[in-house]
């Protein structure tokens, strides 16, 4: 009898045991793998492949923009078109993150992958100025990027740096498909059909996204509004919202200028705008890697060497004045910002709790979108006004140093010392 009432359970050790299962998947024990996960990464791949490949393709529309459409404007009010579509990938963040955070995700995800479908053909009747500016830049906003990356984390947790890699891998594979199919078809359909044709190419990829991004644990109430105010008295996420900022005031110089730069010198047969695809493919290479390494290491021991890196190639990026050595650059530069984008957000969801989360990343990305907006622009501005790009380099590479510094220190308020994993 004893051992009978040994091996059976009563039924109240059953109903506690349904309850540590129940309460096992509200706090995310039974993640990391399965059907719906992976789809949710599919669906993600997808959401990132459609806005930021086509986003990090600008530095080709930049370069034909300056030589065709828009001969008569400079680069800095171009550029200043790429730049705010790198802002309003970020800026809505502070609302949809707010949103997510109440449950609602998938109306604004479809609702901004309708607006981005639109403007892509909208761009296509594009003649002046002002109609780029609209369609390309204020109408192609960003309020995919945000439910997509707030719903990755519910899914996974001890492969999540691998995971967030293979997502960010789907911008590479948008940003090196999309400059290519670009310039090879304008000359033969012509700029409209080009467009034309993109936009058919995003309503199938964010048609996928839409339909398989999704998240997994129900919204938690948490008291306020739009911001947190509380989560600026962390040092460590308050130095880091200021190193984002920083770091995209030159991040993003290089993607935009790279084509146009080449263009200046480059008198072989050579067509400048694989440069952007080479970039962006080597950067897809880097998220992989250094995503699964990120599980192992932290990603902040892996962000700041790599982003140092790329502060060094900005700088000598106006100095590469052969195809041999610009492809170099080229690659490396990719690499070593591809790895910093990939790990970007993975500091902020470590810095609180899973409830406010997307409040957390909606203020972040807020705050560094004042960075990705004047960047661009401040680099064309100091360009037209020195007649070269030796100092944009000086500049970009500088403000990128000085973002790495930063992040230095935010490692030591966290640890307490200047290595460990984090």
């Amino acid at each position: 009898m004893s051992t009978t009432a040994s091996i059976r359970s009563s039924p109240r050790e059953k109903s506690e045991n349904l309850e540590e299962k129940v309460e096992e998947v509200k706090e995310g024990g039974v993640i990391d793998g399965g059907l719906r996960a992976w789809l949710v990464i599919v669906g993600a791949v997808c959401n990132n492949a459609a806005t930021w490949g086509l986003i990090n393709s600008w530095g080709v529309f930049q370069a034909y923009y300056e030589t065709n459409i828009l001969p008569d404007v400079s680069p800095s009010p171009i550029a200043w078109i790429g730049s705010i579509q790198y802002a309003l990938v970020f800026l809505p963040g502070l609302l949809v993150g707010r949103m997510f955070d109440l449950g609602y995700h998938k109306m604004p995800l479809l609702g901004a992958s309708a607006l981005f479908i639109l403007a892509t053909f909208l761009t296509a009747e594009c003649t002046q100025y002002w109609h780029f500016l609209l369609c390309q830049g204020i109408l192609s906003c960003g309020t995919i990027y945000g439910p997509t990356m707030a719903c990755v984390p519910q899914w996974w947790n001890k492969r999540l740096g691998l995971v967030l890699g293979i997502v960010a891998v789907g911008s590479s594979i948008g940003g090196t498909v999309f400059p290519i199919v670009s310039r090879l078809l304008i000359p033969v359909v012509g700029f409209k059909w080009t467009m034309r044709i993109l936009g058919f190419i995003l309503l199938l990829i964010l048609g996928v996204g839409n339909l398989t991004v999704t998240r997994r644990v129900p919204p938690v109430y948490v008291p306020g509004g739009l911001w947190n105010l509380k989560a600026f008295k962390s040092k460590p996420y308050t130095l880091y919202c200021l190193s984002g900022l920083v770091a995209f005031l030159g991040l993003y110089t290089v993607l935009t200028y790279i084509a146009a730069s080449t263009n200046v010198w480059n008198t072989s047969d050579f067509k400048s705008f694989y440069l952007v695809a080479i970039a962006n493919a080597a950067s897809g290479v880097a998220r992989l890697i250094f995503g699964r390494m990120s599980d192992h290491t932290g990603a902040l021991n892996l962000m700041i060497p790599t982003t140092a890196c790329a502060a060094i190639l900005t700088v000598a990026w106006p100095f590469a004045r052969s195809i041999g050595s610009i492809i170099i650059v080229a690659i490396l530069y990719g690499f070593a910002s591809g790895t910093y984008i990939c790990l970007l957000v993975r500091p902020i969801i470590a810095m609180g709790d899973n409830g406010d989360v997307g409040r957390r990343l909606g203020m972040f990305t807020s705050i560094i979108a004042l960075g990705a907006l004047t960047g661009p622009p401040i680099s064309g501005a100091i360009n037209h006004a020195t007649g070269g790009y030796e100092v944009v380099g000086y500049y970009a590479g500088g403000v990128i140093l000085l973002a790495v510094g930063i992040m230095g220190l935010v490692r030591y308020l966290i640890l307490g010392k200047m290595w460990g994993k984090i």
